[in-house]
This record gives structure tokens, C-alpha cells and sequence, in this order.
């Protein structure tokens, strides 16, 4: 059982719902993009970069005008590439929700990001590597280096509410911030706390999202020596063998607004679909630990049977043992619903992994149309439009999370209501 002893989520007296998506992929740009991607018959095939990095392929960014969320190229410059994605992804999500030029809707609109660290200086990295091959007395080795070649600024360049800060300076959103680190987890904690924050009215409106760039050097450092990454030719998602890692690594953000159903019915805004609840938890994942978990957390959202209306976008990052488990467990506990593969589209984005899962999630709910399967020949074609979806995480090392949603029927909305 978990070390860390989870807190049921129970609804309070005010339903979360999604107004507004801003979402990034390899495979597009923005919510529209996107809807028309699900709404096909067949996916794409997913966009691949096996050349940069050898022998591992990412999922790399596409084209982006930066420009048309960040205007100042003041602003552009003193960003990294993530901090970049992310404000870009926070500015769709707004003015996706028409909320962009409220300045008093921005002013008080509370924010929780998902976030990693920093871009590295790959150059130093570099240097301790290849002189560490030679010393056996590494520890020494680091120290030296971090105190003669690490510039200052850097430590200040790496700082992850600096995703926050941006979006506040660029968007102006300046009510509450708060960034949460820790991998796959911290994707759900972002949106288990917005949940639980507007659930019990201490919050009206939320900006919730992470970003992930996946075509940096420290990245792959950072996986590799876990053995978690696939080496070689690209090989569909659930034909990977584990001596050959897993994971292919995906470039991608997405941030949603979250309102109240009273804040959005009250202004007009359309809505996506509910945000029922969400759950996460972690702890070790032997003995049936990881099943257990999931078993917890499914129990404390949908405690009733899910029928064949519903779609799980599974976020399972590709480790072969921990992606059969899930998808094991998902066959017994949701034996109706329609398995979608979103790594095998769109590759692991880590921090923003369950971010974009929601925000496929609201689209599909939204659109009335049945999903297009992800994975050949292990996700089902769907006869009918989704009414209710699952989306789960399951990091690459740690933590567990499930979020259950469901299609909206009623109420108001915005000119323009379908994509």
C-alpha cells in the first residue's frame, strides 16, 4: 500500500467545468486542430524525429508562431524553449475561453502549473561526463565543476515557477500561483488541486496546465540511464520489448480553464465537458501496489459501472512492464470502454502528459463524434460518440493518477459552441 496515505476527492457543492483548452502536440497547433485529428476516421501517423538524437526518436515540436501569443520579443528571448511552449499554451487556452482581454476576469483567475526544471548547460554537462569516464573520485569531479563552470545566472534561468511568472507577465493572470514539480505526478496534482479549490468555492476560475519539450540533450541524459528510452527504429507502442526501453519522449503543453458551472454559466462560456474528479496517489508498485492504487483511485471517482459510452485515454508512458499492467487493469475495471493510446501519437511529455490527456479528453466529449483509435490493432473503433472519458497517468517511475469526466448537456453557451 501507498506510504503516503491518499485523501478521497469528495465532490463539494460547486461542479468543475473546462471552458477553455490550449493545446500543443507534434501533431498540431490549438484545440481545433486537434478535434479535427480525433473526429477522423483514422489517426495520423505520429510525427517522428529519429535523427537528432540517435539512436532515440522524439516527437518534436511543430511549427510555432510565438509571435501570436508572445508579442514582444523581449519576452521571447529571456525564455526558454519550455517556458516559451507553455506561455504560448496558457494564451490559446484564454482565448479559447474568451477570458484573454478580461482584464479583471485575468486579474483574478488562480493558476497551477505543472512544471520540470530548467534547460541545462548541455556544454558543462558535457565536460563532467566525458572527465568522469577518467576519475574515480567523482564527487570531487562535480564540485569542481560547479563551482568554476556553472555561470549564476543559470540557477536563476532553471527556476520552475518562472513558467508562472511568464504567464502572469505576458497574460496578465495574476490572481493565486502555484507550480507543482515531480514528473508525471505533478501534471495531476495541478489539476486534483484546481478541482478541489473550485469543488469547495475557494476558487471561481483556474488556468491549469505544464509543458514539456522533449528535443534536449539533458532529457535523454536524464532517461537513459534508467534504460527507460527505445533505442533504434521506432516501433508501434505496444510492440516495444523492455531491452529495448520504451519510451519515446514527446514534445508538448496544453493548459485548460477551469470555471465553476455557476462562473460559467453566469458569462455565457461555452463548456467543454465536466471535470467529475480527480485522484492521485503514489507508492511502491510490487505486490500488486500499482493495481491496488489504480483499483483506490477508480473506486473513489466512478464507483459505479462505466458503460460503453466511455473512452479511457490511457497515459501510459511506454516502459513495456508498467504499460501491460495499466492496460491490464484498465481491461478489467473498464472492460467497455475504448482504450486510446495517446504516447502512441504523440509520444510522453512527462509533467504535461495528463495535462493533454484532459484536454483530448474535453474535445472528444465535445465534439459528439466517436474517437479515431490511436494504437493499430489494440485501440477499438468507437461506433459512437463518447459521453463520459478516463483519463489516467502512471509514471515512468512513480505515481498514479485518474481523472474521470463526462459530456455537458445543458445551460448556455458562446457563439460558436462546435469547433
Amino acid at each position: 500500500m501507498s506510504k503516503h496515505p491518499h485523501v478521497i476527492f469528495k465532490p463539494g457543492p460547486h461542479p468543475a467545468v473546462v471552458t477553455g483548452i490550449g493545446i500543443v502536440s507534434s501533431l498540431g497547433v490549438g484545440a481545433r486542430a486537434h478535434s479535427a485529428l480525433l473526429a477522423a476516421p483514422t489517426a495520423p501517423p505520429p510525427a517522428i524525429d529519429s535523427v537528432r538524437f540517435p539512436p532515440y526518436s522524439v516527437h518534436p515540436l511543430p511549427e510555432i508562431d510565438w509571435s501570436t501569443q508572445i508579442p514582444k520579443r523581449g519576452d521571447q528571448r529571456q525564455m526558454e524553449t519550455w517556458q516559451r511552449l507553455g506561455v504560448y499554451a496558457a494564451g490559446l487556452a484564454l482565448d479559447d475561453a474568451l477570458m484573454k482581454d478580461d482584464a479583471e476576469a485575468c486579474s483574478t483567475m488562480d493558476m497551477i502549473v505543472a512544471a520540470g526544471g530548467g534547460e541545462r548547460d548541455i556544454a558543462v554537462d558535457t565536460l563532467i561526463v566525458e572527465e568522469a569516464r577518467a576519475r574515480n573520485d567523482r564527487e570531487v569531479l562535480l564540485n569542481e565543476k560547479l563551482t568554476t563552470e556553472l555561470r549564476p545566472t543559470l540557477f536563476l534561468a532553471q527556476l520552475s515557477n518562472l513558467l508562472a511568472g511568464n504567464i502572469s507577465i505576458v497574460h496578465k493572470v495574476t490572481g493565486s500561483s502555484r507550480t507543482f514539480m515531480g514528473e508525471e505526478g505533478a501534471g495531476v496534482s495541478a489539476f486534483e488541486t484546481a478541482v478541489a479549490r473550485i469543488a469547495s468555492g475557494q476558487s471561481t476560475h483556474c488556468l491549469v496546465g505544464g509543458a514539456y519539450v522533449a528535443e534536449r540533450f539533458d532529457m535523454i541524459l536524464s532517461f537513459e540511464p534508467m534504460g527507460y528510452l527505445q533505442k533504434g527504429p521506432n516501433h508501434p507502442f505496444w510492440q516495444r520489448e523492455q531491452e529495448t526501453g520504451g519510451v519515446n519522449l514527446g514534445s508538448g503543453a496544453a493548459f485548460l480553464v477551469l470555471e465553476s458551472l455557476d462562473h460559467a454559466l453566469a458569462r455565457g462560456a461555452r463548456i467543454y465537458a465536466h471535470l467529475n474528479g480527480v485522484a492521485g496517489d503514489r507508492g511502491p508498485r510490487g505486490d500488486g501496489g500499482f493495481e491496488q492504487r489504480l483499483s483506490d483511485l477508480a473506486d473513489s471517482l466512478a464507483p459505479d459501472e462505466i458503460g460503453d459510452g466511455a473512452v479511457v485515454f490511457t497515459g501510459a508512458t511506454g516502459v513495456p512492464e508498467m504499460a501491460l499492467r495499466e492496460r491490464h487493469f484498465l481491461a478489467r475495471r473498464f472492460p467497455l470502454a475504448a482504450l486510446r493510446t495517446q504516447a502512441a501519437l504523440f509520444g510522453h511529455s512527462v509533467e504535461a502528459q495528463f495535462p493533454m490527456g484532459l484536454a483530448l479528453a474535453c474535445l472528444a466529449l465535445h465534439a459528439g463524434t466517436p474517437v479515431c483509435p490511436f494504437a493499430q490493432d489494440i485501440d477499438a473503433a468507437l461506433q459512437q460518440a463518447a459521453t463520459t472519458a478516463i483519463v489516467t497517468a502512471a509514471g515512468h517511475q512513480r505515481g498514479e493518477g485518474l481523472a474521470v469526466l463526462s459530456a455537458y448537456h445543458g445551460g448556455s453557451a458562446a457563439p460558436g459552441d462546435k469547433l
